[in-house]
Protein backbone atom coordinates (compact mmCIF):
# COMPACT_ATOMS: atom_id res chain seq x y z
CA UNK A 1 0.00 0.00 0.00
CA UNK A 2 1.78 3.32 -1.12
CA UNK A 3 1.66 5.93 2.13
CA UNK A 4 0.27 9.06 1.67
CA UNK A 5 3.84 10.52 2.50
CA UNK A 6 5.65 8.75 -0.17
CA UNK A 7 3.21 10.35 -2.72
CA UNK A 8 3.75 13.69 -1.31
CA UNK A 9 7.48 12.68 -1.74
CA UNK A 10 6.83 12.01 -4.87
CA UNK A 11 4.64 15.36 -6.52
CA UNK A 12 7.52 17.03 -5.24
CA UNK A 13 10.44 15.25 -7.04
CA UNK A 14 8.29 15.43 -10.11
CA UNK A 15 7.89 19.16 -9.48
CA UNK A 16 11.46 19.33 -9.31
CA UNK A 17 12.62 17.97 -11.78
CA UNK A 18 10.36 20.14 -13.96
CA UNK A 19 10.65 23.72 -12.55
CA UNK A 20 13.93 23.55 -9.53
CA UNK A 21 16.63 25.43 -10.37
CA UNK A 22 19.04 22.83 -11.83
CA UNK A 23 21.37 25.54 -13.36
CA UNK A 24 22.50 27.04 -9.97
CA UNK A 25 26.25 25.68 -9.72
CA UNK A 26 26.55 24.45 -6.46
CA UNK A 27 23.72 22.28 -7.49
CA UNK A 28 26.05 21.15 -9.90
CA UNK A 29 28.53 19.49 -7.32
CA UNK A 30 29.11 17.18 -5.14
CA UNK A 31 32.45 19.16 -3.94
CA UNK A 32 31.85 20.38 -0.33
CA UNK A 33 33.80 23.44 0.02
CA UNK A 34 31.78 25.08 -2.78
CA UNK A 35 28.34 23.69 -1.31
CA UNK A 36 29.62 25.43 2.24
CA UNK A 37 30.67 28.78 0.21
CA UNK A 38 27.07 28.99 -1.45
CA UNK A 39 25.67 28.44 1.62
CA UNK A 40 27.17 31.16 3.47
CA UNK A 41 27.03 33.30 0.90
CA UNK A 42 23.43 33.05 0.90
CA UNK A 43 22.45 32.91 4.40
CA UNK A 44 22.05 36.85 4.32
CA UNK A 45 22.36 37.64 0.60
CA UNK A 46 20.15 37.04 -2.20
CA UNK A 47 21.16 34.14 -4.72
CA UNK A 48 20.81 36.55 -8.23
CA UNK A 49 23.86 39.09 -6.16
CA UNK A 50 25.86 35.80 -5.37
CA UNK A 51 25.90 34.13 -8.42
CA UNK A 52 25.96 37.42 -10.65
CA UNK A 53 28.74 39.07 -8.45
CA UNK A 54 30.99 37.08 -5.94
CA UNK A 55 30.10 33.55 -6.13
CA UNK A 56 32.84 32.79 -8.92
CA UNK A 57 35.49 35.75 -8.37
CA UNK A 58 35.68 34.10 -4.82
CA UNK A 59 36.26 30.53 -6.45
CA UNK A 60 38.96 32.46 -8.73
CA UNK A 61 40.96 33.41 -5.90
CA UNK A 62 40.68 30.71 -3.56
CA UNK A 63 39.79 27.41 -5.74
CA UNK A 64 39.77 25.55 -2.48
CA UNK A 65 39.06 25.71 1.10
CA UNK A 66 42.83 24.97 1.70
CA UNK A 67 43.68 28.26 -0.20
CA UNK A 68 41.44 29.94 2.03
CA UNK A 69 43.15 28.39 4.76
CA UNK A 70 46.77 29.59 3.60
CA UNK A 71 45.81 33.10 3.11
CA UNK A 72 45.70 35.56 5.22
CA UNK A 73 42.82 37.11 6.88
CA UNK A 74 42.99 40.70 5.13
CA UNK A 75 43.13 38.68 1.54
CA UNK A 76 39.68 37.00 2.22
CA UNK A 77 37.63 40.06 3.35
CA UNK A 78 39.20 41.97 0.27
CA UNK A 79 37.61 39.02 -1.69
CA UNK A 80 34.23 39.48 0.73
CA UNK A 81 34.56 43.15 0.01
CA UNK A 82 30.70 44.34 -1.02
CA UNK A 83 29.34 41.36 0.22
CA UNK A 84 28.83 42.56 3.64
CA UNK A 85 28.06 40.93 6.94
CA UNK A 86 31.62 40.62 7.14
CA UNK A 87 31.27 37.90 9.90
CA UNK A 88 31.05 35.39 7.28
CA UNK A 89 34.34 35.57 5.74
CA UNK A 90 35.82 35.48 9.35
CA UNK A 91 34.08 32.55 10.13
CA UNK A 92 34.89 30.67 6.75
CA UNK A 93 38.77 31.79 7.67
CA UNK A 94 38.80 30.83 10.91
CA UNK A 95 37.05 27.06 9.69
CA UNK A 96 39.46 26.80 6.88
CA UNK A 97 42.01 26.78 9.43
CA UNK A 98 40.84 24.57 12.18
CA UNK A 99 39.78 21.99 9.55
CA UNK A 100 43.45 22.35 7.31
CA UNK A 101 41.65 23.09 4.45
CA UNK A 102 39.42 20.00 4.70
CA UNK A 103 35.71 19.41 6.10
CA UNK A 104 34.44 16.95 8.26
CA UNK A 105 31.68 14.57 6.99
CA UNK A 106 29.07 14.63 9.75
CA UNK A 107 26.70 16.79 11.12
CA UNK A 108 27.95 16.91 14.38
CA UNK A 109 31.64 17.80 13.48
CA UNK A 110 30.48 20.77 10.65
CA UNK A 111 28.03 22.22 13.80
CA UNK A 112 31.42 22.38 15.57
CA UNK A 113 32.88 24.83 13.11
CA UNK A 114 32.85 28.62 13.91
CA UNK A 115 29.90 29.76 11.72
CA UNK A 116 28.12 26.53 10.51
CA UNK A 117 24.71 26.03 12.71
CA UNK A 118 22.74 22.97 12.24
CA UNK A 119 21.18 23.46 8.88
CA UNK A 120 24.39 24.98 7.14
CA UNK A 121 25.95 20.92 8.72
CA UNK A 122 22.81 19.37 7.32
CA UNK A 123 22.75 21.48 3.82
CA UNK A 124 26.73 20.19 3.61
CA UNK A 125 26.02 16.74 4.28
CA UNK A 126 22.97 16.51 1.97
CA UNK A 127 24.22 18.30 -1.04
CA UNK A 128 28.12 16.85 -0.88
CA UNK A 129 27.73 13.61 0.60
CA UNK A 130 23.83 12.84 -0.05
CA UNK A 131 22.88 11.99 3.88
CA UNK A 132 19.32 11.76 4.77
CA UNK A 133 19.33 15.03 6.95
CA UNK A 134 17.05 18.15 6.61
CA UNK A 135 17.42 21.58 6.27
CA UNK A 136 15.89 24.75 7.64
CA UNK A 137 15.76 27.79 5.78
CA UNK A 138 13.93 30.69 5.73
CA UNK A 139 11.55 29.20 2.74
CA UNK A 140 11.51 25.78 4.02
CA UNK A 141 10.53 27.05 7.22
CA UNK A 142 7.80 29.01 5.67
CA UNK A 143 7.06 25.89 3.87
CA UNK A 144 6.69 23.98 6.76
CA UNK A 145 4.77 26.21 8.78
CA UNK A 146 1.83 26.46 5.85
CA UNK A 147 1.78 22.83 5.38
CA UNK A 148 1.37 21.93 9.00
CA UNK A 149 -0.66 25.04 9.59
CA UNK A 150 1.79 26.36 12.24
CA UNK A 151 1.51 29.83 14.10
CA UNK A 152 4.79 30.65 15.47
CA UNK A 153 7.90 29.35 13.74
CA UNK A 154 9.33 27.24 16.76
CA UNK A 155 12.67 25.63 16.28
CA UNK A 156 12.55 22.15 18.00
CA UNK A 157 8.75 21.90 16.30
CA UNK A 158 10.17 23.14 12.82
CA UNK A 159 13.02 20.51 13.13
CA UNK A 160 10.84 17.41 14.62
CA UNK A 161 8.13 18.56 11.43
CA UNK A 162 11.31 18.45 8.81
CA UNK A 163 12.44 14.80 9.78
CA UNK A 164 8.86 13.58 9.69
CA UNK A 165 8.61 15.42 6.02
CA UNK A 166 12.06 14.12 4.75
CA UNK A 167 12.33 11.80 1.78
CA UNK A 168 15.13 9.96 3.03
CA UNK A 169 15.22 8.13 -0.16
CA UNK A 170 16.16 11.68 -2.21
CA UNK A 171 17.35 13.86 0.13
CA UNK A 172 19.53 15.95 -2.19
CA UNK A 173 15.92 16.85 -4.40
CA UNK A 174 14.00 16.88 -1.69
CA UNK A 175 15.57 19.71 0.18
CA UNK A 176 16.29 21.58 -3.46
CA UNK A 177 12.90 20.85 -3.76
CA UNK A 178 11.47 22.49 -1.06
CA UNK A 179 13.57 25.35 -1.30
CA UNK A 180 12.54 26.22 -4.61
CA UNK A 181 8.94 25.81 -3.15
CA UNK A 182 9.26 28.25 -0.78
CA UNK A 183 10.68 30.86 -3.35
CA UNK A 184 9.41 30.20 -5.83
CA UNK A 185 5.87 29.24 -4.77
CA UNK A 186 5.13 29.23 -1.25
CA UNK A 187 6.49 32.31 -1.31
CA UNK A 188 5.64 34.95 1.75
CA UNK A 189 3.35 37.11 -0.16
CA UNK A 190 0.89 35.99 -2.27
CA UNK A 191 1.89 32.08 -2.92
CA UNK A 192 0.07 30.61 -5.43
CA UNK A 193 -1.16 27.66 -3.86
CA UNK A 194 -3.02 25.99 -6.81
CA UNK A 195 0.77 25.01 -8.58
CA UNK A 196 1.98 24.00 -5.42
CA UNK A 197 2.44 20.13 -5.59
CA UNK A 198 1.93 19.67 -1.76
CA UNK A 199 -1.70 21.06 -1.99
CA UNK A 200 -3.75 18.49 -1.42
CA UNK A 201 -2.45 17.37 1.97
CA UNK A 202 -1.25 21.38 2.77
CA UNK A 203 -2.98 22.33 6.16
CA UNK A 204 -2.80 25.78 5.83
CA UNK A 205 -4.05 26.29 2.03
CA UNK A 206 -7.43 28.12 2.45
CA UNK A 207 -5.27 30.76 4.51
CA UNK A 208 -1.60 30.26 3.94
CA UNK A 209 -1.09 34.19 5.15
CA UNK A 210 -2.07 32.63 8.50
CA UNK A 211 1.18 30.76 8.74
CA UNK A 212 3.31 31.55 10.27
CA UNK A 213 2.13 34.82 12.03
CA UNK A 214 4.11 37.62 11.15
CA UNK A 215 5.84 39.99 13.78
CA UNK A 216 5.45 43.70 13.26
CA UNK A 217 8.82 44.64 12.91
CA UNK A 218 9.69 47.89 14.74
CA UNK A 219 10.97 50.94 13.10
CA UNK A 220 14.44 50.98 11.66
CA UNK A 221 16.58 53.20 14.30
CA UNK A 222 18.92 56.37 12.53
CA UNK A 223 22.05 56.38 14.27
CA UNK A 224 23.96 59.97 13.17
CA UNK A 225 27.70 60.05 13.75
CA UNK A 226 31.20 62.08 11.98
CA UNK A 227 33.78 60.77 10.31
CA UNK A 228 37.32 62.60 9.83
CA UNK A 229 38.91 61.94 6.92
CA UNK A 230 42.87 63.14 7.90
CA UNK A 231 45.28 63.62 5.28
CA UNK A 232 48.90 63.87 5.51
CA UNK A 233 51.49 64.44 2.54
CA UNK A 234 49.50 63.07 0.07
CA UNK A 235 47.94 59.93 2.54
CA UNK A 236 44.93 58.92 4.49
CA UNK A 237 44.87 57.81 7.83
CA UNK A 238 42.62 54.90 8.40
CA UNK A 239 42.27 52.36 11.61
CA UNK A 240 41.57 48.88 11.12
CA UNK A 241 38.37 48.20 12.92
CA UNK A 242 37.76 45.81 15.72
CA UNK A 243 34.05 45.68 16.72
CA UNK A 244 31.94 42.83 15.68
CA UNK A 245 30.15 44.24 13.04
CA UNK A 246 33.48 45.45 10.88
CA UNK A 247 35.58 43.38 12.24
CA UNK A 248 39.41 43.61 10.83
CA UNK A 249 37.92 45.96 7.62
CA UNK A 250 40.12 49.03 7.18
CA UNK A 251 37.94 52.25 7.49
CA UNK A 252 37.77 56.37 8.31
CA UNK A 253 37.52 57.56 11.88
CA UNK A 254 33.98 57.80 13.49
CA UNK A 255 33.20 59.66 16.58
CA UNK A 256 29.85 60.92 18.23
CA UNK A 257 30.94 64.26 18.46
CA UNK A 258 31.26 66.65 15.66
CA UNK A 259 34.92 67.56 14.67
CA UNK A 260 36.62 70.77 13.77
CA UNK A 261 37.30 71.13 10.12
CA UNK A 262 36.13 71.56 6.61
CA UNK A 263 32.78 69.69 6.05
CA UNK A 264 32.22 67.67 3.09
CA UNK A 265 29.14 66.04 2.71
CA UNK A 266 26.47 63.17 3.99
CA UNK A 267 26.59 59.49 3.91
CA UNK A 268 24.43 57.38 4.28
CA UNK A 269 24.04 54.32 4.84
CA UNK A 270 21.31 51.13 5.51
CA UNK A 271 22.29 47.92 8.04
CA UNK A 272 19.50 45.26 8.28
CA UNK A 273 18.64 46.66 11.70
CA UNK A 274 19.42 50.36 11.39
CA UNK A 275 20.27 53.29 9.23
CA UNK A 276 23.29 55.22 9.98
CA UNK A 277 23.46 59.07 8.90
CA UNK A 278 27.77 60.10 8.68
CA UNK A 279 28.51 63.92 8.57
CA UNK A 280 32.01 64.03 6.88
CA UNK A 281 34.67 66.35 7.96
CA UNK A 282 38.45 67.36 6.86
CA UNK A 283 40.16 68.34 10.27
CA UNK A 284 42.74 70.85 9.81
CA UNK A 285 44.53 68.65 12.25
CA UNK A 286 44.11 65.13 14.36
CA UNK A 287 45.86 63.76 17.40
CA UNK A 288 44.03 60.03 16.65
CA UNK A 289 46.77 57.41 16.51
CA UNK A 290 46.00 55.92 13.23
CA UNK A 291 46.49 52.25 12.06
CA UNK A 292 48.09 52.74 8.94
CA UNK A 293 48.59 55.71 6.49
CA UNK A 294 48.07 54.87 2.58
CA UNK A 295 47.51 56.84 -1.00
CA UNK A 296 44.73 56.11 -3.04
CA UNK A 297 46.31 53.70 -4.83
CA UNK A 298 46.94 51.67 -1.51
CA UNK A 299 43.56 51.93 -0.30
CA UNK A 300 42.35 49.90 -3.80
CA UNK A 301 44.42 47.64 -2.30
CA UNK A 302 42.55 47.35 1.30
CA UNK A 303 39.50 45.65 2.31
CA UNK A 304 36.78 48.63 3.40
CA UNK A 305 33.50 48.38 3.83
CA UNK A 306 30.65 49.58 1.63
CA UNK A 307 30.14 52.17 3.96
CA UNK A 308 33.61 54.14 3.87
CA UNK A 309 33.85 53.38 0.21
CA UNK A 310 30.92 55.78 0.32
CA UNK A 311 33.00 58.07 2.61
CA UNK A 312 35.97 58.05 0.20
CA UNK A 313 34.08 59.21 -2.89
CA UNK A 314 32.77 61.88 -0.79
CA UNK A 315 36.20 62.86 0.05
CA UNK A 316 37.61 62.39 -3.53
CA UNK A 317 34.31 64.68 -4.89
CA UNK A 318 35.07 67.77 -3.02
CA UNK A 319 38.71 67.34 -3.89
CA UNK A 320 37.67 67.37 -7.27
CA UNK A 321 35.50 70.25 -7.13
CA UNK A 322 38.08 71.78 -5.35
CA UNK A 323 40.86 71.53 -8.02
CA UNK A 324 37.88 72.85 -10.94
CA UNK A 325 37.32 75.79 -8.44
CA UNK A 326 41.26 76.71 -7.99
CA UNK A 327 41.41 76.36 -11.73
CA UNK A 328 38.67 78.88 -12.67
Amino acid sequence: MVSFLSVVHDRLYAWYQTNGRHDLPWRQTDDAYRIYLSEIMLQQTQVKTVLERFYFPFLKRFETLQSVAEAPLDDVLKAWEGLGYYTRAKNLHHTALTCQGVLPKTPEELGGLKGIGKSTAHAICAFAYRQALPILDANVKRVLCRYFALHVKNENVLWQKAWELLDTKRPFEYNQAMMDLGSMVCTSKNPTCNACPMKLTCQGKTYPENYPQNIKKPKIPIKKRFVSVVICEGKLGLIQRKERLLHGLWGFVQTDEKPEGRFLGIVRHTYSHFKLELEVFQPGCCTKTFDGWFDEEEIASLALSTVDKKILRCWRSMMMKSIVSNTD
